[in-house]
Parts: C-alpha cells; sequence; structure tokens
C-alpha cells in the first residue's frame, strides 16, 4: 500500500435499511471495484463529511449504467421524500412516510 498510514477502527454490524434498487447500485459498484459494501460505504461517507465528492467521471458514468440496468430512478432530489410501502400479513399494501 505504498507509504499511506493505516487506520486501525473498530467496525461494527448494523442494520440498516435502504431502498431495493439503490442498494443494487451499491453492491454492483462495490463488486466492480472489488470492495465490500461496508467499505464503499465508509469512503462515501467519509467523503461527505470533508465536503468531497466520493466519485470520478468515469465511476459517476458506471454509476449512471448500474441505475440503468437496476431500474433506479431516484436521484439526490427524492432524499427524505421517500414512502416505504408497509406490508401487513392479510391486509393491502400501506404506505407510510419514513420519519
Amino acid at each position: 500500500m505504498g507509504t499511506e498510514s493505516q487506520f486501525v477502527v473498530e467496525r461494527v454490524q448494523t442494520g440498516v435499511r435502504l431502498e431495493k434498487r439503490l442498494l443494487k447500485v451499491l453492491k454492483g459498484f462495490a463488486e466492480y471495484h472489488d470492495m465490500s459494501l461496508g467499505d464503499l460505504l465508509e469512503g462515501i461517507v467519509l467523503h461527505a463529511f470533508d465536503g468531497k465528492t466520493p466519485f470520478s467521471a468515469s465511476s459517476l458514468e458506471r454509476i449512471q449504467d448500474l441505475k440503468k440496468f437496476c431500474g433506479l430512478d431516484l436521484d439526490s432530489t427524492a432524499s427524505h421524500r421517500l414512502t416505504e410501502i408497509k406490508r401487513h400479513p392479510g391486509s393491502k399494501m400501506t404506505s407510510e412516510k419514513k420519519k
């Protein structure tokens, strides 16, 4: 890894719920770069915390291809406006605003 410093961290298992197609795009992108989903998410968040974009122009092109393939039609304007379908056994599907 060259002369870059390594950071020892403690990772924890988490149960995060994500939009299904968004998760498919993230998994596809992580697989393309031969990295774990957790490593990808850590990198995205650390870049965002610094106010930097985590993706190069070629990565953004790859993401657009994955979005098309996975049928993901959401963008940043959908943030904080997603409504989740709640499925209850024996009843019709209902939607509930995420908080």
